[in-house]
């Protein structure tokens, strides 16, 4: 675990969503026009989408998109455009929320997966928000879904080596690109019922007063867990990996790892007020509550934000963060998110504010 040497303040979060959306029932029965002749266990599957536990997400493209073949071409050309729409407003909210422009920003992280850009969001949206010619640009690719967490606890850190820098950390993940017709799995019928788009923005500093001070940061890889979770790179797109055993590996093995991390930063479980999850579905809360001792619906935010955004990926640990903010947050926080690798990331908040 990474200690702050020197204090980093979590100046402001803001989040942004597309402007599409998507009622469960609505993509439910779009899933199955399409899906019940061509994929025999759709009937046997369909119940994910009532118990997923998502009520809305936001897509960036209307759902008459979705119902047609897609490519490589059309799904960059989406990303590009609804990546940096989001981008935008995020970083524009967030920096809004630290009383900052963009010109005052030092270091920019982008945190994304689900598309490739060369060169990248941050790069395609510097005019739009004003950056200087000489920010230090910090693209990251391939953390999934725990690049909520992990995108946190690089941004903090270089804060941290940079000290009076001002360091904005973007994640964006447009989930819903992946979304196909053709090669159908059980996994690409559970991401249909799930998953969202979204994109979250913070800003750090050693310098100034936020609502949270980042504490300390971890990672924790299992060996041999590459099958888990991740995308495998096809010719007409990013198809999903996700494995059944999710629920039942985080049941049994994320209570040591966090007792790990923490022990690194001196603490223990009974430290923690209240830890914010990455929802990745109704059944990872569920096993996350039973592996950190949790009684089963304290994961409130969680919940919530896995009904009104489903599973956006990296940005969505920050939605519950700042659901957590509005309602009061507690005084210490320990934000996680698990992801491809197979990765526990985690980040400890003591509030400020």
């Amino acid at each position: 675990m990474n200690r702050a040497a020197v204090p980093v303040a979590l100046l402001s979060l803001a989040t942004a969503s597309p402007p599409h959306i998507l009622a469960q029932d609505d993509v439910a029965e779009a899933a199955r026009r399409l899906f019940q002749d061509r994929f025999p266990q759709f009937e046997r599957m369909a119940g994910v989408f009532k118990t997923a536990g998502v009520r809305t997400r936001q897509s960036v493209q209307p759902m008459e998109w979705y119902l047609e073949p897609r490519g490589w071409p059309d799904r960059t050309a989406a990303y590009l455009e609804g990546g940096v729409d989001l981008f935008v407003q995020a970083a524009e909210r967030a920096l809004a929320g630290a009383g900052l422009r963009g010109a005052d920003v030092d270091i920019i992280v982008t945190v994304s997966s689900t598309g490739i850009a060369t060169p990248s969001l941050e790069a395609r949206a510097m005019a739009r928000l004003g950056l200087r010619p000489d920010v230090r640009r910090v693209p990251v690719f391939g953390l999934g879904c725990a690049g909520g967490a992990a995108g946190l606890g690089l941004a903090s850190a270089l804060a941290r080596a940079s000290p009076r820098a001002v360091v904005l950390l973007v994640t964006v993940e447009l989930c819903s690109l992946a979304f196909r017709l053709e090669d159908l799995s059980k996994a690409d019928i559970v991401a249909t019922a799930l998953f969202g788009d979204g994109a979250a923005a913070c800003v750090l500093a050693t310098d100034g007063e936020g609502f949270a001070e980042v504490e300390a940061s971890a990672e924790r890889t299992w060996p041999d867990t590459l099958d888990i979770m991740g995308w495998r790179v096809e010719s007409n797109g990013l198809g999903v990996i996700l494995a059944r055993s999710i629920p039942a590996f985080a049941k049994q093995h994320l209570r040591a790892a966090m007792v790990c991390m923490l022990a690194a930063n001196r603490q223990e479980l009974g430290d923690i007020d209240r830890f914010l999850c990455h929802p990745g579905g109704m059944k990872v809360i569920e096993a996350l509550e039973s592996s950190l001792g949790m009684p089963q619906g304290q994961l409130d935010h969680e919940r919530e934000v896995l009904a009104d955004h489903g599973n956006m990926s990296a940005p969505t640990v920050l939605f519950v963060l700042d659901r957590a903010r509005r309602a009061g947050l507690s005084h210490l926080s320990v934000l996680t998110a698990l992801g491809p690798g197979f990765t526990a990331s985690s980040v400890t908040l003591r509030r400020t504010a």
